[in-house]
């Protein structure tokens, strides 16, 4: 609104001269100086009758006193007439001037995100699970899952992909529960966050590539975790895990990335397989992914216009899930019976709005980096500690082609490839179980 306002004042002034310096111009010429208050009091006036116009000394014969509408103040109080004294052509070029000025203003206000939705008291929505307030008093919201602590083995934060939240871990949907109660961490020490701007954790404003693996950090001291934990991440969040292993990998027991985006700007992978890896996405991806990296203020209205498709995820394109995923997605939701889960699945991953969860995202994902994992160093050279890459073989989402390669340049990192596996393999049958198996070194 303020753009706008400010674009009605900078035209009417423009047109009547009064922010052209240095002599008459030709726009000037046109122009007789207005008196705002006669304006106002006459908003809409044709005929010299009743012209507002000062020092008028009459029409020309051969011209005309025009009456151009100008865009009502926000306000809707306001309402500019500049009164023309010019030929036709000189009308249709202030005109198209006016059009294009106001077609920018409405182009610029498409692009502006609203604000997220507020969460807790007073006026905000209700919070259903427990947070914590991080150092900069941002909130940090998680679930607990696991077994009591007296039997506990293991210490896991598990960080969720896109489109998703904390109520959506393979862990529990995909590991037999009788191997759970025996080896599965206990209930205050392995949470599922919510990240930034999803569930109901506070968006981050200021997100880095760098800024949720410090996250992590905090909720791992603030829950007592102790001084090692274990970091999974699917998709989206297996992409963070790489976060975490460049700037806290002193506080790491173990990590496992399961099908991790790839960030096709990486300087280190080949152009070769990035690009045909790139050619092998929906050409609405391809697009959606160059905004996100080139022009990341452009994102929101690039996935919530109507006029070509957006983000296939977002838009749920079913091109992209493979035959395996099809069929894991329809066993998972018939294995979900409990109405309040299905709507928390479905309800908490945009709970604050699109552009601070999946938008955000993108804009981080497929951005700029502050480095390229295939830079790592092994940061447990001296330790048992051990990383571990799981992907399904006909994932169509994430290029099996770039995993390998990373696996390959990275001689440290465990690579696993499920045969006939998609995207959502991990939520396959006992897959959670074999994924915390080979993490936790458990036979």
């Amino acid at each position: 609104m303020a753009a706008l306002f400010a674009l009605d004042f900078f035209i009417y002034f423009c047109l009547n001269g009064s922010l052209l310096v240095g002599g008459e111009s030709e726009l000037q010429a046109y122009f007789w100086e207005v008196n705002l208050d006669s304006v106002l009091l006459h908003p809409f006036v044709i005929g010299e009758s009743e012209s507002p116009l000062e020092g008028d000394s009459g029409s020309d014969s051969d011209g005309f006193v025009a009456a151009v509408p100008f865009r009502s103040f926000d306000y809707g109080v306001l309402y500019f007439r500049s009164l023309m004294k010019v030929g036709e052509e000189g009308v249709l070029k202030i005109l198209l001037l006016v059009l294009f000025a106001e077609f920018c203003a409405w182009a610029y206000q498409t692009t502006l995100p609203p604000p997220p939705t507020k969460l807790g008291s007073p006026d905000g929505l209700p919070l259903t699970s427990p947070r914590i307030k991080l150092c900069d008093g941002r909130h940090l919201s998680y679930k607990e899952s696991g077994v009591p602590k007296d039997v506990a083995k293991s210490k896991v934060i598990y960080v969720h992909c896109f489109d998703c939240s904390k109520y959506q871990n393979p862990f529990t949907f995909a590991a037999s529960p009788v191997w759970l109660l025996q080896f599965l961490a206990p209930s205050d020490s392995f949470p599922v966050i919510d990240r930034p701007g999803y569930g109901e954790s506070d968006p981050d404003p200021k997100r880095t590539v760098k800024s949720l693996a410090l996250d992590i950090e905090e909720l791992a001291d603030e829950l007592n975790l102790g001084e090692k934990f274990y970091v999974a991440g699917y998709s989206m969040g297996g992409e963070v895990i790489w976060s975490c292993l460049k700037y806290i990998p002193h506080r790491l027991q173990g990590a496992v990335l399961i099908s991790p985006a790839v960030n096709y700007w990486w300087h280190n992978l080949p152009s070769n397989l990035t690009n045909e890896a790139y050619s092998r996405q929906l050409q609405q991806d391809q697009w959606s992914l160059r905004v996100a990296h080139y022009l990341p203020w452009l994102t929101y209205w690039w996935n919530t216009q109507s006029w070509f498709p957006g983000f296939s995820v977002i838009t749920q394109n079913s091109a992209v899930f493979s035959p395996a995923d099809i069929e894991v997605v329809a066993k998972l939701n018939a294995m979900i019976t409990d109405p309040n889960q299905v709507e928390l699945m479905k309800t908490q991953p945009m709970l604050q709005g699109e552009f601070e969860s999946i938008h955000r995202d993108m804009n981080i994902g497929w951005g700029k980096w502050e480095f390229d994992p295939l830079d790592l160093e092994n940061p447990f050279q001296n330790s048992n500690t051990s990383v571990h890459l799981w992907m399904g073989d006909e994932d169509r989402i994430v290029s099996v082609t770039l995993q390998r390669y990373i696996a390959q340049e990275l001689a440290w990192v465990t690579y696993h490839e499920v045969i006939g596996g998609g995207h959502t393999f991990a939520f396959a049958d006992d897959m959670g179980s074999n994924i915390l198996k080979a993490l936790l070194k458990i036979n």
